[in-house]
């Protein structure tokens, strides 16, 4: 018992320390802006990607990065953020 005591409390101190590794009460939008935003901080934080990006979009390094970090603002696109109802 003391062991099942002991992995809860340490997922809920995870959870609670790093956004994005979910919960029960995380929903799908939720979910999909977390991995939007982690996927945009992997493409800037890896120099190789952001050279190509800048490649296939005829933009320089900086400008590509400051347009993913713009990017990071505003996840998922135009998807606007669904309505919350009240259980």
């Amino acid at each position: 018992m003391g062991d099942r005591y002991n992995i809860h409390s340490q997922l809920e101190h995870l959870q609670s320390k790093y956004i994005g590794t979910g919960h029960s009460d995380t929903t799908k939008y939720d979910w999909l802006t977390n991995q939007h935003r982690d996927s945009l901080a992997s493409y800037m934080g890896h120099y190789d990607l952001l050279s190509y990006f800048a490649i296939a979009e005829n933009e320089s390094k900086a400008r590509m990065r400051f347009n993913l970090m713009e990017r990071m603002l505003q996840p998922c696109g135009a998807m606007p953020e669904p309505e919350k109802h009240e259980d």
